[in-house]
């Protein structure tokens, strides 16, 4: 089963890129590194990461992202979030900036950064491409320089000091307006349905109670998609024949059935793990969908 890419999965696919000094879990308080963008690939997958990522992009390209592509022609800032797949496509062989790459414990524990997943930055469903005016991309790029160096420097209180100079990108980024003139498919309703799909299988497996489905609704992908409610089921029904409702039901069903058979949680975190408020709701949905209470079928 395909699965969001970690931050391991990051420096496995591009060893030059693996850190020497740099621990994937510092202390506790997760996981950044800041690279150059001389070296980027041609084309990333088009993929779900576990981490966020902030890229100034220099060079041309387009970047695929939901239902629809953007041309770059000009320095973008670019936002992804941990839940919306995006990839990239070079156009151009001259590809310079920086992109820099931080976990949710990295976020967390920050308190100026603990609502970034709220900003209108990493928000689900907002436009997550800035185009920079020439003072900004110079502020920009000294930014990044700062933090590369500071990656580098032995001061104990360096990822304090990256926090805070990626708080001033994310605020140069909000003086701006996000890019508004983005691209759809020709064949919108089978890309659509393709995502949602895509999108559907990456929740799961849920392989610890601490862990929370994200998505729940058909209004949750849509929202992660970045596209009208009435546009993903009406794609999905359409091509698929079954209903949004009716695919996120069956996965839902799909992982309660494995969770139920093959761990030893209790039903009350499988109910919390599956995004149910309360295990009584989750019995109620369970033997709707089954004819079986999660107990008989365990």
């Amino acid at each position: 089963m395909k699965q969001a890419e970690s931050v391991s999965d990051f420096y496995k696919r591009l060893p030059s890129h693996a850190p020497a000094s740099v621990p994937l879990n510092n202390a506790g308080i997760g996981h950044i590194n800041i690279f150059s963008r001389d070296s980027c690939a041609v084309v990333s997958p088009y993929s779900r990461r576990d981490f966020y990522k902030v890229s100034l992009i220099i060079g041309k390209g387009k970047i695929y992202y939901a239902d629809k592509w953007i041309q770059i022609d000009q320095p973008a800032l670019l936002f992804s979030n941990p839940v919306v797949p995006y990839s990239w496509e070079a156009e151009s062989e001259q590809q310079s900036g920086w992109y820099c790459l931080f976990t949710e414990d990295f976020i967390q524990h920050s308190e100026r950064l603990g609502s970034l997943q709220d900003s209108p930055l990493f928000k689900i469903g907002c436009n997550p491409i800035f185009f920079p005016d020439a003072i900004q991309l110079k502020e920009l790029s000294s930014l990044y320089r700062k933090m590369q160096a500071e990656m580098l420097s032995t001061y104990p209180h360096k990822y304090d000091v990256l926090r805070s100079y990626l708080h001033l990108i994310i605020h140069e980024a909000m003086k701006n307006n996000p890019a508004t003139h983005f691209n759809s498919y020709t064949n919108a309703s089978s890309r659509v349905c393709s995502l949602f799909l895509e999108l559907l299988e990456r929740q799961f497996p849920i392989d610890s109670p601490a862990l929370v489905l994200k998505l729940k609704t058909p209004a949750d992908y849509a929202a992660a998609l970045s596209i009208h409610i009435n546009h993903l089921n009406r794609a999905v029904k359409q091509v698929s024949g079954k209903t949004t409702t009716e695919h996120v039901t069956a996965r839902i069903i799909k992982e309660a059935k494995a969770l139920l058979q093959h761990t030893n949680w209790n039903i009350a975190d499988i109910a919390y793990s599956l995004g149910f408020e309360y295990p009584s709701y989750f019995t109620l949905y369970f033997k709707k969908h089954t004819g079986l209470t999660p107990s008989q079928l365990r």
